[in-house]
């Protein structure tokens, strides 16, 4: 019988190439989430035939019930972000992919753990922001998180051999250093975000994409580390590799590496989140060594690019720290992109709020949202 899945954030770049996957396998999509992009949707429905779709945008959902009114085997409608929770935590898939950006994907991976459904988990803000919850969830409920980033699946590759991953001592965490790295901060001032959104590597959504430039993306990724792999925070190091080949290493105890290498394609982790934990041919092309006339390395530039450092800052803190940078950072990107600050103002913003306070202790969800809320308004309190 074929794998069934459940993907959220359908429409987006990752949702997109996971259909890819999903295509190439010859999976079964069960159910389908976006946010508003009703005619995408329609055209993922009329190939896929999921048995439900949910639809975070109301009017973009009524738009949709509108288009689906008197089909033959039309899917049942979930409505609001609520809907895509529902959807994610029914249990009848047997994976949810979770491709929906920033925190608003952090209510759908725990209801779908809760489940006990296995989470292919691309929404890296759900570790961010309530990393204690969802891995507890995942504990109770015998349910695995397989990372889809592709940073992270190189890592939980490079781990397979569970007997060699007691020796870990290290994760390198690559980065592609984005599109302008080598810049200094008098260089950085007036980057608009048509420059912002040009990446050397890799093609992503507007918000991830301006992450990578502010290096923001690689924080949260390491917080995200340290929650999959067991590590402390100072035991990933970031490395920047400006081809994107190499995707991430790991270091044991007698200093031996392993690396994990490919084209700067995502759909080879996400087929292998999917795949887990067999491999199977898939539609990514295969590095050509022909071509490849040199791999790099430098160091990532903390000083110049905050966000990166701000990060460090706020998983040194624990507790609700990460969630503050990352709801600062999604509130101050969301302003960026509606040319409303500049481009250094974000790690300005982001590295604020994380010295804003301890931030320790434990925490609940709702303790998780209202810290979200009070770091989006002191980014608007705090404007120049």
């Amino acid at each position: 019988m074929a794998k069934s899945i459940t993907l959220l954030g359908s429409t987006g770049s990752i949702g997109v190439q996971s259909l890819d996957v999903a295509r190439s396998q010859g999976y079964e999509i069960r159910a389908l989430a976006a946010n508003s992009s009703v005619e995408k949707l329609l055209e993922q429905i009329e190939e896929f035939h999921p048995r439900y779709v949910a639809v975070a945008d109301p009017a973009a959902c009524r738009r949709l019930e509108s288009a689906l009114a008197g089909r033959a085997n039309a899917p049942r409608v979930l409505k609001g972000a609520e809907g895509i929770v529902a959807l994610a935590g029914m249990g009848e898939a047997d994976v949810v992919l979770n491709a929906v950006v920033g925190i608003a994907g952090l209510g759908a991976t725990l209801a779908a753990l809760e489940s006990g459904c296995d989470v292919a988990l691309a929404n890296k803000e759900s570790l961010v922001t309530g990393g204690y919850l969802v891995t507890k969830a995942a504990e109770s409920h015998n349910a695995k998180l397989l990372p889809v980033d592709s940073e992270h699946s190189a890592i939980f590759q490079c781990l397979q051999d569970a007997h060699s991953a007691k020796a870990l001592t290290k994760i390198l965490l690559t980065a592609s250093g984005g599109p302008f790295f080598g810049m200094k901060k008098e260089e950085l001032a007036g980057k608009t975000k048509a420059d912002a959104l040009k990446h050397p590597n890799w093609n992503m959504g507007a918000k991830i994409t301006i992450d990578s430039a502010t290096l923001m993306n690689k924080g949260l990724e390491l917080i995200e580390a340290v929650w999959l792999f067991g590590l402390p925070p100072e035991k990933v190091q970031v490395v920047v590799q400006r081809q994107s080949i190499i995707h991430s290493m790991v270091q044991f105890s007698d200093n031996s590496i392993l690396a994990q290498l490919g084209v700067p394609d995502m759909r080879i982790p996400i087929q292998y989140a999917l795949t887990w934990p067999e491999r199977a041919p898939g539609c990514a092309p295969e590095l050509d060594f022909t071509t490849l006339k040199s791999v790099t390395f430098d160091v990532a530039d903390e000083e110049t690019f905050r966000c990166l450092a701000a990060c460090k800052k706020a998983i040194a803190k624990g507790g609700l720290g990460p969630c503050a940078a990352n709801g600062a950072n999604e509130e101050a990107v969301r302003l960026f992109l509606e040319d409303k600050i500049g481009f250094l103002d974000i790690g300005r913003l982001v590295e604020a709020v994380v010295d804003s306070d301890s931030f320790g202790g434990g925490y609940t969800l709702a303790d998780v949202y209202e810290c979200d809320r009070m770091a989006r308004s002191f980014v608007q309190s705090h404007l120049t």
